[in-house]
């Protein structure tokens, strides 16, 4: 039992870790806060459900039209509303995102309605893989791979290629970065896409797990700042560590306490954590 408990959570805490990486890579270039994360969520599981809808393609498959998708939406979006506001004031960061968020959701209502949309599972996989009295649910399990293999294959590109170390120069210190030719505001710009391109990324993973509706963001938004903070704002290694601990607190407190107690218990364990640290886990002052 408790063997089964803890795979529930790990599983979907790689679900949290793969939806919190596009946000951890975001602050971590620029520093800014996104929140109109969940809704940029919704609209990468709108495009997925659409293309199984209309053209019957499988989630898992219509990844390579998401993420580019979701890459393109994101540096135009960087170049329409994150640019001007660069350097302004962190206030502005918010209502920015914040009131793109609001109008995000909006347009999904009136696009697509309030209705809970579903993608039946996929005839060639199973529910889940037993072994005796343990069961792995084979939608998350592929998850958890998927975000194992982002995480790998995005700390490749910042580490071995010149565009990523551009990246990581930016982060570190934007102006020494500029002094040796880099060019800012396409950094950011391609960063910002590479943060959307993820969320498109954790859309299409989440499309045969989750009910898609306009409000399915605001169920992740909270939680994935939740995850981001716990590991350390702009920490790769962080986000995945967060969405661990939330994901096994959920699963713990909802089968040992009760459902509706799960988001109060790691919470607690956040405020817990902040005092102790407040960077995060793996945050730098």
């Amino acid at each position: 039992m408790v063997l089964q408990i803890i795979t529930n959570g790990i599983l979907q805490g790689g679900i949290y870790a793969l939806v919190s990486l596009g946000l951890t890579i975001i602050f971590g270039v620029m520093k800014i806060i996104n929140f109109a994360h969940g809704a940029f969520l919704m609209i990468s599981m709108y495009c997925t459900f659409w293309l199984f809808n209309l053209y019957g393609m499988d989630p898992y498959l219509s990844i390579i039209i998401v993420i580019p998708v979701m890459f393109i939406v994101g540096m135009v979006t960087y170049r329409i509303i994150i640019q001007p506001i660069l350097d302004a004031p962190e206030e502005s960061h918010v209502f920015a995102t914040l009131g793109l968020n609001i109008a995000l959701q909006g347009l999904a209502v009136f696009l697509w309605k309030a209705d809970f949309r579903t993608v039946p599972a996929a005839s060639y996989m199973p529910q889940s893989i037993g072994f005796g009295n343990w069961y792995v649910p084979t939608a998350r399990l592929v998850g958890f791979g998927f975000t194992l293999v982002a995480m790998a294959a995005l700390i490749f590109f910042l580490k071995k290629t010149f565009t990523g170390k551009a990246i990581r120069a930016s982060a570190q210190n934007r102006i020494a970065a500029q002094l040796m030719g880099v060019n800012l505001k396409k950094i950011y710009m391609i960063s910002f896409g590479i943060g959307l391109g993820i969320v498109g990324l954790a859309g299409a993973i989440c499309v045969p797990i989750y009910a898609v509706s306009p409000s399915i963001g605001s169920l992740f938004v909270l939680l994935t700042f939740v995850v981001v903070i716990l590991g350390g704002l702009g920490s790769i290694s962080g986000a995945l560590v967060g969405g661990f601990i939330v994901g096994i607190v959920e699963s713990t407190s909802g089968f040992f306490l009760s459902p509706a107690l799960k988001e109060g218990v790691y919470f607690v364990i956040f405020v817990i954590i902040l005092l102790i640290k407040p960077t995060g886990i793996f945050g730098k002052s």
